[in-house]
């Protein structure tokens, strides 16, 4: 799909008959892609693709955090985009940064192991003081 001039539209209509495992297109960044022959080996299941079939599974997509493997792989499958009138025109906002500890959401992520430990020693000390005799 690298030379525009050759890229097949499909209205988003049109990619919404296709929704079962005889022939399964998603919309992901505005691309078309027939995930047909790959929903055996998707590794969340079939059901998860058929879910989105014949839909704009973008966010979806994103919402998982795909890795750039599977972004790559992505491309086997694009048959088309979307017509012009039909774009969402969202972001490609890549693979997730898993354990980045500079982004704010994994900013408290010492109070993931601190604050149950804490509770665990607190529970040993009382059992201990109320439920052990000398």
């Amino acid at each position: 799909m690298s030379d525009k001039a050759e890229t097949k539209r499909y209205a988003l209509k049109e990619v919404a008959g296709h929704t079962d495992k005889t022939s399964c297109w998603i919309v992901i960044h505005d691309k078309v892609f027939d995930v047909t022959k790959f929903l055996e080996e998707h590794p969340g299941g079939e059901e998860v693709l058929l879910e989105q079939g014949g839909k704009d599974a973008t966010e979806h997509f994103e919402d998982v955090g795909h890795s750039t493997d599977a972004r790559t792989m992505m491309k086997d499958y694009q048959i088309g985009e979307l017509t012009e009138e039909d774009k969402q025109f969202s972001k490609d906002q890549g693979p997730k940064k898993w354990g980045d500890e500079s982004s704010p959401d994994n900013a408290s992520s010492w109070k993931t192991w601190l604050v149950p430990m804490a509770l665990a020693l607190t529970a040993s000390l009382i059992f201990r003081f109320f439920f052990i005799k000398n």
